[in-house]
């Protein structure tokens, strides 16, 4: 009986030709090697941690000095005079520019994270074209944001329409990058350390704009104007400050610096497309058609670890926005610091520069929900020590570097914390490919509505208050306002953001587990890659 097993196989063997035998065979050999984990360099985690640096050093220009550019420097000098005139933007008008703006940059977000998902990769990738493509536009939009026109009537729609542009060109730049985190590295831990490079250098870059901006823009003060009687408008504790240089001086600074910021997103966006390469994953390739975004949106938004995780960052985010729109205006003419604000700015970022590292170690060493607890609810005391005390530069400087330490768990954990969403989610549909752009397109679509919302609210708070243009001091109601704006709304919005988190339902051993679960996954799927590429052969040769 063996004798004759082994003449069937023998005569089998002569009938198939030797290709076929070694299509065979290969499963079994593929299968024997181990698969090796796969690392990424230090070069590849700094090209891809430079390409978040024009995003935040836009935004943290844009964030922090566009609110008072529109209100005390876009307006042309046609006479030292109190009142509006048709060269200059109004509170209102201000207020329309800085929702709209934000708003439509919101909405911006899922339409490219749609678009996206209808990609095709190419040879440079699926995300890395966007990036390449929306560079040039960008940095000519973002310049012209800072121009002043010379025609007396549609100011408000110059900086409307630009500003709404650039937010759509960057939002072509940013929600690809921030979906490349999944396609650099198929290991949780490599994309955490990426991400921790990304943060630092994405702090780095709101110290470069900080930077940059103000203190290009501290050294030509803006001219404040005097009432019709000819004095100054009443102070209560204020610097009177005698400007040394014309409204026109202020207005080249802000180019120069507007020059200076385009140039290092020119140079950032050439580093990451240079230095990074998109992978894609083992089971990707096995889908035999792309999910509709609409379908695949529907079950991103049902996913509940995704939704009480934007839900509990959108009040903390919030929080942050509003300190960021108010600060300029806090330290000017509430604390009477108008020529330290930009030096509190660099303080407050450097502080969290070097505390990104920190955190990392932290939520490494004690999980993600005990420093999402520490991190942000660190600013509480902060915030209410500047709310009570007095104006004094010492302490307001270490209050500073203090709250830096809170910024950086800010800036650090929403993007740690959402890979292992979009893990979870792809456990739990394993057949949803494609679905990456969506989840941090909404993320940051949810945050960016927010941020308009505040800022809209915000200047038109001012508006009622009875805020001054370019006024010397502002009345007591536009101080007490800019103290509640900067101080107990953002203590407010955080608490409500950290019962949000409560919900959450990825802690460190349900994170571990996923990360077990998802490598079976890719194993499983490569192997079954292989098997069908050889069965298809097989079949194509018989």
């Amino acid at each position: 009986m063996a004798k004759g097993e082994g003449s069937e196989s023998g005569s089998a063997a002569g009938l198939l030709p030797t290709g076929i035998l070694q299509a065979a065979e290969r499963p079994a050999q593929v299968k024997k090697e181990p698969k090796k984990k796969q690392q990424l360099s230090i070069c590849n985690k700094l090209c891809y941690a430079v390409g978040g640096a024009p995003y935040q050093v836009t935004g943290c220009a844009l964030g922090f000095f566009l609110q008072i550019y529109l209100l005390d420097v876009a307006q042309k000098d046609e006479g030292v005079t109190f009142y509006l005139s048709p060269f200059q933007v109004d509170p209102f008008s201000a207020s329309i520019i800085l929702f709209v703006g934000r708003a439509w940059d919101a909405f911006t977000d899922p339409l490219v994270g749609f678009c996206i998902s209808k990609s095709s990769w190419t040879r440079l990738g699926r995300l890395m074209p966007w990036i390449i493509f929306s560079t040039p536009l960008a940095i000519i939009a973002y310049f012209l944001i800072w121009f002043v026109p010379d025609f007396p009537q549609g100011q408000a729609l110059w900086y409307l329409l630009f500003y709404c542009l650039f937010e759509t060109l960057v939002t072509c730049f940013h929600v690809p990058y921030s979906a490349l985190t999944m396609f650099i590295s198929t290991e949780q831990s490599e994309r955490d350390s990426a991400t921790a490079y990304r943060m630092t250098v994405e702090v780095l870059g709101t110290v470069l704009g900080t930077a940059i901006q103000g203190q290009i823009v501290g050294q030509a003060d803006t001219p404040c104007l005097q009432d019709p009687n000819g004095s100054a408008l009443a102070s209560e504790g204020t610097n009177h400050t005698q400007s040394a240089t014309s409204l026109k001086e202020t207005q080249n600074a802000y180019l120069l610096a507007a020059g200076v910021i385009a140039s290092i997103y020119v140079i950032c966006a050439v580093i990451l497309t240079l230095g990074v390469r998109e992978q894609r994953e083992p089971y990707e390739t096995q889908q035999a058609e792309p999910m509709s975004f609409f379908r695949g949106l529907r079950l991103v938004m049902s996913h509940g670890p995704y939704v009480k995780l934007i839900a509990g960052f959108l009040f903390t985010s919030l929080a942050f926005m509003l300190v960021e729109g108010n600060f300029a205006l806090f330290c000017t003419y509430t604390l009477g610091f108008r020529n330290e604000f930009q030096n509190l700015l660099l303080a407050i970022m450097l502080s969290a520069t070097f505390t990104i590292p920190i955190w990392q170690w932290f939520l490494t060493r004690f999980g993600k929900k005990t420093a999402v607890y520490i991190g942000i609810s660190s600013a509480v005391p902060f915030l209410i020590l500047v709310a009570f005390m007095k104006s004094n530069l010492i302490i307001t400087y270490v209050v500073a570097v203090a709250a830096g330490i809170s910024v950086a768990a800010a800036f650090l954990l929403p993007w740690s914390m959402l890979p292992d969403v979009i893990d979870d989610f792809h456990l739990k549909q394993p057949q949803s490919h494609g679905t990456e752009p969506i989840f941090f397109s909404f993320y940051v679509f949810f945050t960016k509505f927010a941020s308009g919302v505040s800022l809209g609210i915000s200047t038109l708070s001012l508006d009622f208050a009875g805020y001054q243009t370019r006024g010397c001091s502002q009345p007591a109601r536009v101080k007490f306002t800019l103290k509640m704006l900067v101080t107990i709304a953002p203590i407010v919005l955080i608490l409500l953001g950290l019962l949000l988190f409560k919900l959450y339902p990825i802690d460190e051993e349900k994170r571990r587990q996923n990360k077990k679960d998802l490598q079976a996954l890719r194993e499983e799927a490569s192997s079954s890659g292989c098997s069908d590429t050889d069965s298809t052969e097989l079949a194509r040769i018989l």
